[in-house]
C-alpha cells in the first residue's frame, strides 16, 4: 500500500473493534459455547457472526440487538391470551 492509501483508510472507533468470543457471549447468554455453535451450524437462531480466519467472533452490537428482538412484554402476552 502506498502512503496515500494508508492515510485515506479512516480508522475505527475503540468499540468497534471490540469483538467477543463464543464462550463470553454464551456466558453472558447462560449458554454453552456449543450450543451457539449449533446455531451457527443449523442457522436456527440468527444471531450475527464475523469469521475471522477460522475463528468465530460476534460484536457487542449484534449480540445486543440480537438480544432486543428476542424480548417480549409481559403486556402484550396477557393480550394475546385475553383473546
Amino acid at each position: 500500500m502506498t502512503a496515500t492509501t494508508l492515510q485515506s483508510i479512516t480508522p475505527l472507533s475503540p468499540c468497534s473493534t471490540d469483538l467477543l468470543t463464543p464462550d463470553q457471549v454464551a456466558v453472558t447468554l447462560g449458554l454453552s459455547h456449543r450450543t451457539l455453535a449449533a446455531w451457527r451450524s443449523s442457522r436456527r437462531n440468527p444471531l450475527p457472526y464475523v469469521k475471522v480466519g477460522s475463528r468465530v467472533r460476534y460484536r457487542p452490537k449484534d449480540v445486543s440487538t440480537w438480544l432486543e428482538s428476542r424480548t417480549h412484554s409481559c403486556s402484550a402476552a396477557s393480550a394475546r391470551n385475553e383473546k
